[in-house]
């Protein structure tokens, strides 16, 4: 555009004062005009692309509309986050991420080729729970306390994984073991796939996972539970105390979400976290989520109110990072 305003300042300021232009989806008419599309910011089978489909053909059904979930995995959920930032604000591309991706990216990685607070819209908070602390069967551990004394005593022998350096597993474990005075070695994954799969085989024995890939390792005979991250315990593994539970303080949630581009109507955004939010208190759907081990009741918040989640989080998060020495790589 000329004058020196560029697109997405224009659109941000039509829809600031309940304008569209053109370029814009009018609220009254979304989504008639085409497929919206939804950039989901893990692998296919994870957790984020499982939630994405199945609210995916959710959403299809409430607006006569189809939703299609794209894959853009990487960074720690960064580069699909950077697809959704820089996609055009007419609610057709939206974005389904979670806690790491979003907060802990923003708190962790000065130099992101977006901005979190400006460049991104939240819409939903979708449940909020935590990550499994996961052990090889053959540790002698069997909960949080005996893996402490066990590490303690051993300086620098024990190796952990996690998804990647600033993903909500690395800091978990560095939350502990600042806390408990514990020295490991990190060992980063590019996905959680990878990770659980060789936990699975026996190449390390020690991981922060998501609840639901934690649990088929542990009925695959593969994986032992000891403790979860976050303020809740998993629906289906309600025999594993959380971190505060057991003695060390780890109170932040994890969550998923949705979002869109910074500018998006509001008429649109607010419309779509009606609709999720009325999905995540329907009876058939919390069955189908906490069949997946999804943390319920999940938290309804306002647009607003998740945004200010998301800041508290970040502020949350620079703390652990600083508190931990934590460095991007790079």
């Amino acid at each position: 555009m000329r004058n020196g305003i560029n697109r997405r300042q224009f659109c941000a300021a039509a829809a600031a004062v309940g304008l569209a232009p053109s370029a814009v989806a009018q609220a009254g008419d979304w989504p008639k005009a085409r497929p919206v599309r939804i950039v989901a910011t893990g692998v296919a089978g994870a957790g984020t692309d499982i939630y994405a489909r199945l609210f995916a053909e959710q959403y299809a059904k409430i607006f006569g509309q189809s939703f299609i979930v794209e894959n853009r995995p990487g960074a720690n959920g960064a580069i699909g986050n950077d697809v959704v930032a820089k996609a055009a604000p007419d609610g057709y591309t939206l974005l389904w991420s979670y806690a790491a991706a979003i907060a802990v990216n923003a708190a962790l990685f000065p130099k992101l080729p977006y901005d979190t607070l400006k460049d991104l819209q939240p819409i939903a908070q979708v449940g909020s729970g935590g990550n499994m602390l996961m052990v090889a069967p053959d540790l002698p551990v069997k909960d949080l306390k005996e893996f402490v004394a066990l590490v303690k005593a051993s300086p620098g022998k024990y190796d952990y994984g996690s998804w990647g350096v600033g993903s909500g597993g690395h800091l978990s474990m560095e939350a502990l073991a600042t806390q408990a005075g514990l020295k490991m070695n990190h060992v980063p994954y590019r996905a959680t796939a990878a990770l659980a799969q060789d936990m699975m085989g026996g190449v390390i024995k020690i991981g922060f996972l998501a609840v639901e890939t934690a649990q088929v390792l542990h009925k695959a005979g593969k994986g032992r539970p000891i403790a979860i991250s976050g303020t809740r315990r998993a629906p289906n593994m309600t025999d594993i105390p959380t971190m505060t539970e057991q003695g060390f303080k780890f109170d932040i949630d994890a969550w998923y979400c949705l979002m869109a581009p910074g500018g998006t109507p509001m008429p649109i955004v607010r419309r779509l976290n009606e609709e999720t939010n009325r999905l995540l208190q329907d009876p058939a759907m919390g069955q189908r989520l906490v069949a997946l081990n999804f943390a319920m009741p999940a938290p309804i918040k306002t647009v607003e109110q998740f945004t200010q989640t998301i800041r508290d989080d970040i502020d949350t998060w620079s703390k652990v990072i600083k508190a931990a020495n934590i460095k991007p790589e790079g």
